[in-house]
């Protein structure tokens, strides 16, 4: 099962980049009065503790499955990225928690890629998921949605499963994306 789940993320992470698309950006400004802390199109957090902000080319919101689903995906240049999967119960703004139960389907990554130019098949990738258990692990909380837009809050806890087994605290996360509809 584990290994499906990680299938799946996989899937819907290819499936949401493949998705992004280039736009204008005509709002500029720090994310709006929303408080989230997120300029437009980007997605910012600490990761332990340490800044992280997205690059609004590589980031967006897609709404999915008439409506039900909320893909978010956002990477920097550095190969650090976020994935957050609201499946099957998204319906707009609201808290919708990561694990526990039966909010299973809501999940969350942090995913570093350290390139090795010289040898790109020494190349390596680790994943911090979250849920790791049947606890919740965080929530996503969409404080706006409309047309064009998606922004909210998040945090979360995310364990390197297939790796060294590291928990990283996902914390002051915000986002301000643009919103792509696809059924």
């Amino acid at each position: 099962m584990r290994h499906f789940k990680n299938f799946m993320i996989l899937v819907m992470t290819l499936s949401a980049v493949t998705l992004t698309s280039c736009s204008s950006d005509d709002d500029g400004g720090d994310g709006g009065g929303d408080g989230s802390g997120a300029g437009s199109g980007v997605l910012v957090a600490k990761v332990d503790g340490n800044n992280y902000e997205s690059m609004a080319i590589s980031s967006s919101a897609t709404v999915a499955n008439n409506g039900q689903n909320l893909i978010i995906i956002a990477s920097n240049s550095s190969g650090k990225a976020f994935s957050m999967q609201i499946l099957g119960v998204y319906s707009g703004p609201g808290t919708y928690a990561i694990g526990g139960g039966v909010n299973i389907a809501n999940g969350a990554t942090y995913t570093v890629t350290d390139v090795d130019l010289n040898n790109p098949q020494n190349s390596t990738t680790e994943v911090w998921q979250a849920p790791f258990d049947d606890m919740v692990a965080g929530e996503i909380v969409i404080t706006e949605e409309t047309d064009t837009k998606v922004k909210g809050n998040f945090n979360f806890s995310g364990k390197n499963v297939n790796g060294d087994q590291s928990i990283k605290v996902i914390s002051d996360g915000s986002f301000n994306l643009t919103k792509q509809v696809v059924n």
